[in-house]
């Protein structure tokens, strides 16, 4: 996913009758949308003190794009050239639709202030020919190799953690167990707006029923990610961390909560859960905020604060 200087931001279709053409249509007018330069009035601008860059990693049968955030080097700076750095996986939100780049503000600015390097996964968005345990491979296969090739890129394996919003939270949650079955001891967790349940009960929640369609359509929005999340004949509650068998022993977690948000209840029962498995887990909701608030700091006032927020959890978490 490249940058592009101008771009003209696509109508929201009707999400209840989409056809896959015209999917295909709107996602890559509306991800041009978000790499473009005209969107930073609403996505804000990358943090100058760090470098930015598109890099692949290179897995069985396909490369897998990600978008790299390090400290920038400057002349007095020695965070820069650091080969030791705290790893942050990032996952953006969208489901259908999104690019890593729609979370340079955030992500930039981890990067520079923690200082760590960040990495954003650009992965398989849901269609009928990518489903969410594809999406959520990605997510765990970026975390692997980026460890298991730590020296080639400067991280400290021993202090990592992974973040995501929303279908990006769902796939960082799920990382996040693959990480506990395989003995991999993560540093945290950070679930910004997370979708935790993707089964026949993913609508049962007071909070879908109050805000399905205000102040966006998010109804049916998750409506169509259901059905592209989860095929005929998939086991949906293997791909909703709601419903895992195990929650315990989990990396400490930041849930972050926007009250006006269809999937609210979601993360709300999420930090329950976590919390009667004894995982540690912070629950901070942020009153009035809407969903995706932390990526929209150009219309939404409380998204530095929680940006502030998750610094201030990953920098105890990830120090020495």
């Amino acid at each position: 996913m490249s940058e592009t200087t101008t771009a003209t931001r696509p109508p929201e279709p009707d999400f209840s009758a989409i056809t896959t053409e015209q999917l295909f249509a709107y996602r890559d007018a509306e991800n041009r949308f978000r790499a473009s330069s005209a969107a930073r009035a609403i996505l804000g601008e990358p943090d100058p003190g760090a470098a930015i860059e598109w890099r692949q990693i290179a897995l069985p049968g396909r490369d897998l794009p990600v978008r790299v955030y390090r400290p920038a080097p400057t002349g007095d700076d020695e965070a820069a050239a650091r080969t030791d750095l705290p790893l942050v996986v990032h996952v953006h939100g969208g489901g259908f639709v999104g690019t890593a780049t729609q979370c340079d503000w955030t992500n930039s600015h981890l990067a520079a202030s923690l200082p760590a390097l960040v990495v954003s996964v650009e992965h398989r968005l849901l269609a009928p020919d990518a489903s969410l345990a594809d999406a959520a491979d990605d997510g765990w296969e970026a975390l692997d190799h980026v460890l298991r090739h730590a020296a080639q890129w400067d991280v400290d394996p021993a202090r990592t953690a992974v973040f995501g919003e929303s279908c990006g939270a769902l796939i960082s949650a799920l990382t996040a167990i693959r990480a506990r079955e395989a003995g991999l001891e993560l540093k945290a967790q950070v679930l910004v707006n997370p979708v935790v349940d993707v089964t026949e009960t993913m609508f049962g929640y007071a909070s879908i029923a109050e805000y399905a369609y205000s102040p966006t359509r998010a109804l049916p929005v998750l409506r169509l990610v259901q059905r592209l999340a989860v095929p005929p004949g998939t086991d949906a509650s293997r791909l909703s961390p709601l419903y895992a068998d195990d929650l315990s022993g989990l990396a400490p977690a930041l849930v972050v909560v926007p009250t006006q948000d269809a999937v609210a209840d979601h993360g709300r029962r999420y930090a329950e859960r976590l919390r009667a498995a004894e995982t540690p887990v912070r629950l901070s909701e942020y009153p009035g905020a809407k969903h995706a608030f932390l990526t929209l700091p150009g219309v939404e006032p409380q998204a530095e604060a929680a940006q502030a927020e998750i610094l201030q959890f990953l920098r105890a978490a990830l120090a020495k």
